[in-house]
């Protein structure tokens, strides 16, 4: 687990730039704080990283945009907003199957928590992402509430969450 505080939204966007170094492929970023907290300008600043060219605009009413990489085999970047998602059945809906767990793809979920239960979520990295090793330690109760979203269960996941400080603090901490 790794902590760090940024001081501007420019120093978000570096600190995710640089970051993305660290990308191997086939990761879901699962991103999570509240409105302003900072999702987006990572989202950027790891964009960069990954040499996509556009300019990157949060996802809000089309849910998902896709993104062309240039980083290594990474060749996507694959950025959902998930706030006016309800579940994650709603993901498998606008496509984000396709990306997920692909090798050559990053993909970010911004408000994540709103289509995988944060308590599994935070259970799963906590067991280094391997979901038989997870499934194995579900209550009945989690094992129901993971059925529903099983299909786009990201295979190698980070959870990183946001929040607001003073001013244009952040902090960002990052589970795997």
């Amino acid at each position: 687990m790794n902590k760090i505080i940024t001081n501007s939204e420019k120093e978000t966007y570096q600190f995710a730039k640089d970051f993305s170094a660290k990308l191997k492929g086939g990761e879901t970023l699962c991103l999570i704080g509240d409105l302003g907290a900072g999702k987006t300008a990572f989202t950027k600043g790891l964009a960069s990283g990954l040499g996509v060219e556009k300019i990157i605009t949060s996802p809000t009413f089309v849910l998902m945009k896709n993104y062309l990489a240039n980083f290594g085999h990474i060749d996507k970047l694959a950025h959902i907003d998930a706030y006016r998602l309800s579940n994650g059945k709603d993901l498998e809906v606008i496509g984000a199957s396709d990306y997920i767990n692909d090798k050559n793809c990053v993909t970010v979920i911004e408000w994540a928590d709103r289509v995988y239960p944060v308590k599994l979520l935070d259970k799963y990295i906590k067991l280094n992402c391997h979901l038989e090793k997870f499934i194995e330690n579900l209550t009945s109760e989690e094992l129901e509430i993971f059925n529903r979203v099983r299909d786009i269960w990201p295979k190698d996941c980070l959870e990183i969450n946001f929040k607001s400080l003073e001013g244009d603090e952040r902090e960002i901490e990052i589970k795997k």
